[in-house]
């Protein structure tokens, strides 16, 4: 009865947050709430939460100071010269643009924010890929699929999901993987070379000038290094790697400049910029050696950062204020959880279920448990949110891995791999900026990004399966 009770509880979680009926949060406090009471346990509801509250506190302060500490960061400016370094980068040249824009989406993901990310990565191409006339859908895929890598950082959600559904430390999750991850972050630039590659034969090398002066005629370079031209209604070609039209080309521009984060908002530190550098170079090297867990790194780093970037009183409340929504939605979800997995944990449904799975999986698959796990991730984290993926279903593959020796942290970092595709999921809300922002169609988006985001998470699976990390 556990077992049937326990999937159900996690079907009505993921049928609710998927159909949009309830928010993450409330799906996370009510559903198992009502569960508890209907397997007979509601009296013990509450010392569910309170052990679960008293195992994810850590997580929870982790992901608001995190959150503080690099949107601190991107209001002073620390972030402005890699943008404008990456334009100059860039020049006309499309192959350039292409790994400009993966090479961006990647630093700035930093803050472990995708709404953050995908609005400075396309405010500051967006205005290249239309004066040059490029797809626009290479960007919102090339975008995407870095912020997927990096969205695997411990702030970023889902190594935090990890951690507190399988109460372990993120950390310990995280810094393994590193390697596994740069590997799949070297894949997306050398998918953006080949992307770029492509748009360079069919646009050609251009200028700046010529890009703002050419009309709809425009000059393609062509194999054997003849020039050939075509008309096109929107300037985009129409020779076979073109993409389509409706991803190609935006609404009419009046006239966009070449720029990313507003230069003159009244947050710069531009007198501070060495301190701040040092400061995040100081923290990321102390939390991959581990020298202080991860959430006194970043209270503390962002107190530090808040002090001496805003002095008085009024400035440092107003740049906590404008990270609130944020810090509020990430830290509540954490908190929400506690309920999820303190009743699944509770009540033994979680053991039931992984009693029925390991009898389900044949004896020679049990040792395998965290390949499955990461094979499993791709499709799942694309049509289910984290949420229900992280919670629902990873700590059920963790029971089963167990019952065949194989370790909670490698099915942790298992769970992991699917982040590339998942950042082009229609769950995520993010995705929904990048396309809106770059005029793109999500359908478009979807088809031209899917089967390169897989790749890359295979990559990222294959990496860690060979560095011995999963």
């Amino acid at each position: 009865m556990l077992t049937i009770l326990g999937f159900a509880m996690i079907a009505t979680f993921l049928v609710l947050i998927m159909m949009k009926k309830m928010s993450p949060i409330a799906a996370l406090v009510l559903i198992p709430a009502l569960f508890c009471v209907a397997v007979g346990q509601g009296a013990k509801l509450g010392d569910y939460v309170i052990d679960g509250v008293g195992n994810l506190a850590p997580t929870a302060a982790m992901l608001m100071f995190a959150i503080v500490y690099f949107g601190v960061m991107i209001d002073v400016g620390l972030f402005d010269p890699i943008v404008r370094g990456i334009l100059r980068f860039c020049k006309a040249d499309p192959m350039r643009i292409v790994v400009g824009t993966a090479v961006l989406a990647a630093i700035v993901s930093l803050d472990g924010d995708g709404s953050t990310t995908f609005m400075i990565t396309v405010s500051a191409m967006y205005p290249l890929y239309k004066r040059l006339k490029m797809s626009l859908v290479v960007m919102t895929g090339v975008a995407a699929t870095a912020n997927g890598v990096m969205n695997t950082l411990p702030w970023g959600g889902p190594t935090a999901r990890a951690a507190t559904a399988l109460k372990l430390d993120a950390g310990d999750i995280f810094v393994p993987m590193i390697p596994a991850l740069g590997v799949g972050l070297l894949a997306v630039i050398l998918l953006a070379v080949v992307l770029g590659r492509r748009e360079r034969k069919r646009l050609g090398f251009l200028t700046l000038d010529q890009a703002v002066v050419q009309e709809p005629e425009t000059v393609l370079v062509g194999a054997g290094g003849s020039d050939r031209t075509r008309k096109t209604s929107d300037g985009a070609g129409t020779g076979a790697d073109a993409e389509p039209a409706a991803a190609a080309h935006g609404e009419a521009d009046d006239d966009e400049g070449f720029k990313g984060l507003d230069p003159n908002r009244a947050t710069l530190r531009p007198k501070l910029y060495w301190f701040n550098a040092g400061l995040t170079v100081a923290l990321l090297t102390a939390m991959i050696m581990e020298l202080m867990p991860i959430p006194v790194l970043f209270l503390l780093g962002a107190a530090l950062a808040l002090t001496v970037n805003f002095p008085h009183m009024p400035d440092q409340r107003a740049r906590i204020a404008a990270h609130a929504d944020n810090v509020l939605n990430v830290s509540g979800m954490v908190f929400a959880a506690a309920v999820f997995t303190g009743v699944l944990s509770g009540t033994g449904m979680v053991e039931h279920m992984a009693d029925w799975l390991v009898g389900a999986i044949p004896d020679g698959m049990g040792p395998h448990m965290a390949i499955i796990t990461g094979i499993l991730s791709v499709p799942l984290t694309y049509f289910m949110s984290n949420d229900g993926f992280y919670f629902g279903v990873v700590p059920v593959l963790a029971e089963a891995g167990a019952a065949h020796g194989v370790s909670p942290l490698e099915i942790a970092r298992a769970s992991l791999v699917g982040q590339p595709l998942h950042m082009s999921s229609p769950l995520v809300p993010a995705v929904y900026v990048l396309v809106g922002m770059a005029k793109v169609e999500f359908g478009d988006h979807t088809r031209f990004t899917v089967k390169w985001a897989a790749l890359t998470s295979l990559v990222v699976l294959g990496a860690g399966l060979l560095f011995g990390i999963i």
